[in-house]
């Protein structure tokens, strides 16, 4: 008999509904892509060549998040491999930029996945990007096929270090005698190419494959999809998947935000110990995703704007339902002397406001006087656990138990 231990309670009333969680997971990739099979076959047209050892035009594909991109490059990398069976004629290289964003951590990325020969693999550190690019060059000619390189998040690097990575890779083929390299960038930026320069520019997106947003009906068409493997029948409410798909259309018709919230809806009756998934359960869903994704938000603001949203914060609790940026801006330099921070100008907090506007925590509008001028109206707009967050902020410590220094009044 297991011994009893702090999960014991947790797994007796899980009730298990989900018979296979990795479906719902957005990085799984399914053998069939809903509404992308137009983008398939544009890219596949695109890249066929290399299994004849011709060299593809580079892409770029460009689409917002959620709107299948890194899935259907994943799909087509897994087909190319099946087409090639014995890897003589082309290879398939992934590289996340997010995740590997230098110049450097690319080139060592993609020579890992190349070089099979464990001596004569790159180090992780240590050579200047010349001399890898020179090995893995030299390792890449020696191979005499087509490589197809995928660059998803490609703006990540770009961001980070500017256009080095985009040089090396764009112009390899200039040094290489037997290989050919093809470049696939992945970007839902589509302003991207803007800040390259001409030559880079003109290389790197010969090709260009624009992915739209899914509409309400076909995100519809890929939860049932998922669903049939994900759940056995009657465990799902006839509202779910219509209530899913409808929140993410809102959300610029996003696939992945509609997978997570009908997996943390599925998520959520197991833990309640349900034995059906209802619309609640993904009203309960959406609102845990978005208290965290203000909670990340929260945690990468500075100092400054924590400290005008604690005035908000401050007011609110007050009386005031609603403020200006006159009564915020009051408060600020009180809480500002309480944490001995520099205080900043009136009309650089208003633009913190707007920030803050923009970001979702505080609802700001403006109300005009006429000739008197116009201010803003502030409202709080977080949930009641951003705000202990904010409060418990080691920033804020001292706070309650301040008090303002009279001021002397001179003769």
């Amino acid at each position: 008999m297991t011994e009893s231990n702090i999960f014991t309670q947790y797994m007796q009333k899980r009730n298990v509904i989900v018979k296979n969680k990795k479906i719902l997971q957005s990085s799984y990739i399914p053998d069939k892509l809903p509404h992308r099979m137009d983008k398939i076959n544009e890219i596949v047209e695109i890249i066929a060549p290399s299994l004849n050892k011709d060299k593809p035009s580079n892409i770029l594909v460009i689409g917002k998040t959620g709107t299948g991109k890194t899935a259907v490059m994943s799909y087509i990398g897994k087909e190319l491999r099946k087409a090639d069976v014995e890897q003589k004629n082309c290879s398939y290289i992934y590289v996340n930029c997010e995740v590997v964003d230098t110049p450097y951590g690319i080139l060592y990325n993609i020579s890992n996945q190349i070089i099979t020969d464990p001596s004569k693999r790159i180090p992780f550190t240590g050579w200047s990007l010349d001399k890898i690019f020179s090995e893995l060059s030299d390792y890449i000619d020696k191979e005499d096929k087509i490589f197809i390189i995928v660059l998803d998040e490609i703006d990540r690097s770009f961001q980070k270090n500017g256009d080095d990575i985009f040089y090396y890779l764009t112009t390899i083929n200039e040094v290489l005698q037997n290989s050919r390299v093809s470049i696939i960038g992945i970007t839902n930026n589509a302003k991207f190419t803007e800040f390259l320069s001409p030559k880079i520019k003109s290389r790197l997106g010969e090709e260009k494959v624009i992915f739209p947003p899914y509409n309400v009906n076909q995100l519809r068409d890929i939860l049932y999809e998922r669903a049939k493997d994900a759940f056995d029948e009657g465990v799902l409410d006839d509202e779910v998947i219509p209530y899913c798909a409808a929140l993410s259309a809102q959300e610029m018709g996003d696939a992945r935000r509609a997978l997570d919230l009908l997996r943390m809806s599925a998520d959520l009756a197991e833990r309640n110990g349900d034995v059906l998934i209802t619309a609640a359960h993904v009203k309960s869903a959406k609102n845990k995703i978005e208290l965290d994704a203000v909670s990340e938000v929260i945690k990468t603001l500075t100092i400054q704007s924590k400290t005008v949203l604690m005035s908000v914060i401050k007011n609110t609790e007050d009386g005031m339902s609603t403020m200006t940026t006159g009564d915020v801006y009051s408060t600020y330099k009180t809480i500002c002397d309480a944490i001995s921070q520099s205080v900043l100008t009136q009309r650089r907090v208003a633009g913190l406001i707007s920030e803050l506007d923009m970001l979702g925590i505080v609802h700001a509008r403006v109300k005009s006087f006429g000739r008197a001028g116009r201010t803003k109206e502030i409202e709080l707009n977080t949930p009641k656990e951003i705000i202990s967050m904010i409060k418990s902020d080691e920033v804020f410590k001292d706070l309650d138990s301040y008090k303002p220094q009279k001021q002397t009044t001179l003769m």
